[in-house]
This record gives C-alpha cells, sequence and structure tokens, in this order.
C-alpha cells in the first residue's frame, strides 16, 4: 500500500471550501473520477479514504480525512490520467473548476498549497510508466520526436513505446487515457482529444490580440484583461514559454526561495482566467494584416483575429546544449542571461559561460567583478575571431580563465544543482553554474516586412522603429515586448513588466481613435464588470 501524502487541509481552509463547495457521501467501491474525465471537481476529504490508481489497478498514494484529490488537470482542463476510487466511506466536500480557479485567486494561502501540490504530484506521474498518453513510434520520425517534444513541453505525463510501425503504415499513433487512438495526429488535434486549450471560431474579435504565452504575454493578459479589455492570448507550443520550462526560477521577484516554471505559469493563467483573459493553444501566426480600425491575424489553422491592438510577444529560440537533461537544471543553475540577480547568486562559485561572441565576453566580466570563479568556454581555436578585443583584455583583467576547442558533453548533478560538466575531450570540470550564449532565433519571420525588424529578426520599437513609445513598433496599434523585442533585457520579470505596459499604452491608443473614452472619462462610464475587474486588479498585487 502506498504512504498518505503529508499535504493536507487545514479546519479553516476546509470550512473555505465549504463555503464554495457541496458536502457529498461516497461508498466503498465508489468511483470518484476515471481515467479520461475531464469535468471531476476538486475534492476535499471530511472523513474516510480514498486510493489513486492507474489504468491497471495498481495503487499509487491513498488520501484520507483533510486530504484531497486532484492534480494540474483541474486548473489546465486536460483531462484525468488516474483512477480514484473510495476505500472507506468518505464523507465530501466537491469544488467544481471554476469556482476552485476563482478561490485559488482569492486565498493566497490556499493557492500556494493546491498549487505546489498540484506541480509535485504532476511530476510524480511523470516518473511512472503506463499513465497519461503513450507515444507509438520509431524513435527516428520526425512526427515521433514532434509528438514526444510537444508532450514535454506541454509537462504531459506521457510514455514512449518503439515501433517501427506504428500504424501500419511506419507513422506514429498516440494511446489516449481511457482508451481510443490518433494516427500521427498534428499538435492541435492531440490538444483538442486532451482538451487543452480553446478552440478558437473561425473569426474572433477582441480588443487585445497577444501574440505569444510567454512571461510578456501573461504579464499582458492579466492586466489587459483586468483593466476590461477584451483580451485573447495565442500561443503555438506552451503557455508559460522557454521561463514555463524551467525546473526552478531562482531570481523571480518575490520568491525568495525560488518558484518552478510550471508553477508561475499555473499562476499566472489562473490569475488571468479570474479576469476572463482567454487562451488558445496550439496556435501559430502566418500572417498580420493592417488596418485602420483593426488589425487582422491569420493563423495556420485557417482561423483569423481581428484586433483593435495586437502585441506580439512570441519571444525567441534560444540554441540550446545538445545535451541529455538539460531542462533539469534550465532555470535553476543553466540561465541563458547574467545580470545583478544571477551576479548575486554566483558570487564565490565556480561558473561556466559557453559561448565565444561579445555578449558570452560581457557576462563572464560580469560574472568574474561579482566575485564569480568564471571560466569561458568556446568552441574555435582563437577568441579573437568572434570577440572585440577590449572584451579580451576586460576577460584577462578580471581574471576570467578562457577555455579555446572547449565544447560541454555532458551535465551533472541532481534537482536542478549542477555539480560539474564533461567535455567533449572527456576532462570534467567543477561548475556550480552554466551560462549559456550560443545565440537565438526570434520568432518573427511570419511577420514579413509589415513592421521593421533588425537584421536578426528582433522587432524594432520606440526610436529605432521611428516612434515614441518604447513598446511601440513601427505599425500603429501593434506593440512588442519580451525576448522578441530588439534591445530587450532578456529577463522573465522584465518581460512581464513590458506585457503589463503596452496594457497602458493600448489603452491611450484605443482613446486617440475614439474606440473607447479617454481615461478621466472612462471611469465615469466604465460598466460595473469593468470596474469590479479594475478594483480587483488593484488589490491582486501581481509581480
Amino acid at each position: 500500500m502506498a504512504a498518505p501524502v503529508s499535504r493536507v487541509l487545514s479546519s479553516s481552509q476546509l470550512e473555505t471550501l465549504a463555503q464554495h463547495g457541496e458536502e457529498r457521501i461516497a461508498e466503498v467501491g465508489e468511483t470518484l473520477y476515471a481515467i479520461g474525465d475531464e469535468t471531476y471537481p476538486f475534492i476535499a476529504i471530511l472523513e474516510g479514504e480514498a486510493a489513486v490508481m492507474d489504468a491497471a489497478g495498481q495503487e499509487i498514494v491513498r488520501h484520507g480525512p483533510s486530504g484531497f484529490l486532484g492534480e494540474l488537470n483541474l486548473l489546465s482542463g486536460q483531462t484525468v490520467f488516474v483512477n480514484a476510487m473510495v476505500t472507506e466511506r468518505m464523507r465530501y466536500i466537491a469544488v467544481e473548476r471554476e469556482a476552485l480557479r476563482d478561490l485559488l485567486f482569492d486565498d493566497s494561502g490556499l493557492a500556494d498549497l493546491l498549487l505546489s501540490a498540484f506541480v509535485e504530484r504532476r511530476e510524480l506521474l511523470q516518473q511512472r510508466r503506463g499513465i497519461g498518453i503513450e507515444v507509438v513510434g520509431h524513435r527516428e520520425s520526425p512526427d515521433t520526436r514532434r509528438l514526444v517534444e510537444f508532450a514535454r513541453r506541454q509537462r504531459l505525463v506521457y510514455s514512449f513505446a518503439e515501433s517501427d510501425g506504428a500504424d501500419g503504415n511506419g507513422e506514429p499513433l498516440v494511446r489516449l487515457p481511457g482508451g481510443g487512438e490518433l494516427h500521427n495526429p498534428s499538435n492541435a488535434e492531440l490538444s483538442r482529444a486532451l482538451h487543452i486549450g480553446r478552440e478558437l471560431s473561425p473569426r474572433e474579435e477582441v480588443d487585445l490580440l497577444v501574440v505569444g504565452g510567454g512571461p510578456a504575454g501573461l504579464g499582458a493578459a492579466v492586466y489587459g484583461a483586468s483593466e476590461g479589455l477584451d483580451t485573447l492570448v495565442v500561443e503555438g507550443t506552451v503557455l508559460g514559454g522557454q521561463a514555463g520550462m524551467s525546473r526552478r526560477i531562482e531570481n523571480y521577484l518575490g520568491f525568495p526561495a525560488g518558484i518552478t516554471g510550471t508553477e508561475l505559469t499555473s499562476r499566472a493563467i489562473t490569475q488571468a482566467r479570474k479576469f476572463e483573459a482567454r487562451f488558445a493553444t496550439p496556435y501559430r501566426g502566418r500572417s498580420l494584416e493592417l488596418g485602420e480600425d483593426r488589425h487582422v491575424v491569420q493563423l495556420d489553422s485557417g482561423s483569423e483575429v481581428a484586433a483593435r491592438a495586437v502585441l506580439l510577444a512570441t519571444g525567441a529560440e534560444y540554441r540550446r546544449l545538445p545535451v541529455d537533461g538539460l531542462e533539469e537544471y534550465e532555470g535553476c543553475s543553466v540561465f541563458y542571461a547574467a545580470g545583478p540577480l544571477e551576479g548575486q547568486l554566483c558570487a564565490a562559485h565556480r561558473v561556466g559561460v559557453v559561448g565565444g561572441g561579445n555578449s558570452a565576453g560581457q557576462a563572464a566580466v560580469w560574472l568574474a567583478r561579482g566575485g564569480a570563479l568564471v571560466t569561458l568556454l568556446h568552441r574555435r581555436a582563437d577568441l579573437r575571431e568572434t570577440m572585440s578585443q577590449y572584451l579580451i583584455h576586460e576577460l584577462e583583467r578580471y581574471g576570467v580563465a578562457v577555455r579555446d576547442r572547449s565544447e560541454v558533453a555532458a551535465l551533472h548533478g541532481g534537482d536542478g544543482r549542477l555539480d560539474g560538466v564533461t567535455l567533449t575531450d572527456g576532462e570534467e570540470l567543477p561548475f556550480n553554474y552554466l551560462f549559456l550564449f550560443l545565440g537565438a532565433e526570434p520568432c518573427t519571420a511570419w511577420l514579413g516586412d509589415v513592421v521593421a525588424r533588425d537584421p536578426r529578426g528582433f522587432i524594432l520599437t520606440g526610436s529605432a522603429a521611428g516612434v515614441d513609445g518604447d513598446l511601440e513598433t513601427s505599425a500603429p496599434g501593434v506593440y512588442a515586448a519580451g525576448d522578441v523585442r530588439a534591445g530587450s533585457v532578456k529577463r522573465c520579470t522584465t518581460a512581464v513588466a513590458e506585457g503589463a505596459t503596452v496594457v497602458a499604452l493600448v489603452h491611450k491608443q484605443l482613446a486617440r481613435t475614439g474606440a473607447e473614452p479617454p481615461p478621466e472619462d472612462a471611469a465615469a462610464g466604465a460598466s460595473p464588470v469593468a470596474g469590479a475587474r479594475q478594483g480587483a486588479a488593484a488589490g491582486a498585487g501581481t509581480a
């Protein structure tokens, strides 16, 4: 028998849940929810006991009085991956999902307990075989790799089975929780089957369209929706972007002990949904057509979204080391930018900086000045081929060790903490932190010449684009925030701030075009719903 979990609800939390839910009775042997269920409520146990089991009937864990059932799919809308059965007559509180989301927003203590437990449970399920979806295919097949990567990035519970001809035609298939199979589904088809993300109509009309669901997009969603804008976020892969994939973010303001990317993303999405922001995945932009009253974004699904204002927050794909287990360390001891917070974090530690360009050199100097013992690794024979001479002098001045013809082949450590790396020549180096400066590609090719971009494809804003606002692009009513913006500071906190700032610019733009009253008049004429949203936003304390 599995040991009971330690997380339990306090008596006051049970009382709060009782005010928002319904008390029910369940007899021994009754199924509380089954694999594939997409509607089950949050369950808080008052008396009795329930067992959580996999599809084969093997017990995973039991929950007793003051315990609770559920994991991340309660918030994401995904189908459930396990069964729950009553093992001792139960009296419990059932709280429907929408009521739970509202409650998590209003009760920070309950939110802390449940969100951290949900994330922990999802991670535990990911470690068990035979749970969730199963991808069957040849590991060298591009479609097989696509489906596995999609499942990984979505943090789905999944397993992979090697097969040369999964569906008889050499294409992969996906076995779904609760039965059913999909033959080489697209990412969108798999999402719909698992009830992930909103499905859009052929044409949608909104006030603010946010293209990209990373930190900048989520920041705009919270503030846009809370201030009364009809806000839609479309994302091509997974909400949270690269930050959402981080095992632990150590330098996000307000979380001194760190926070996982999954938990940070879950909190932000829950907060935005509280204000009725909508999220649709996976949808990618195909084109942007400028108009007088509305701009139209054509999506890869064939749908189109007409918006009074558009925020481009598609981010950038950072080149990653081709090593196993990298995602375990990202955001905790492997970073893609170095600033004051990272400098403090790394002081008196051994640090590796990977890259031969000026950005790598600047980061190495910065970290060394902060007291880190820094080694710069690059793969060329001579650093002068790729780095400015003045930076090479700075490296020498601050005692940065430089290793030519060096590439990382493996990472060592555990629980997100790096202990060292192995180079391709077999040598091991004891690093506690690693910074990667291998270049990045902005996700902007679909924009063409509709907005001005720099030679690398990053979107120009402010004076560089010939306009006044720092986040405005060359196209009126189109904004850019986060990593996709040329010259941006590549940090999670900064991206959130930029996304939130765009909302103020949108209001000014709509007031100029007559789409809404000027700010001083808007308050007097605001609807009760909008006023309530604004009041709630003021007390939300968003980081």
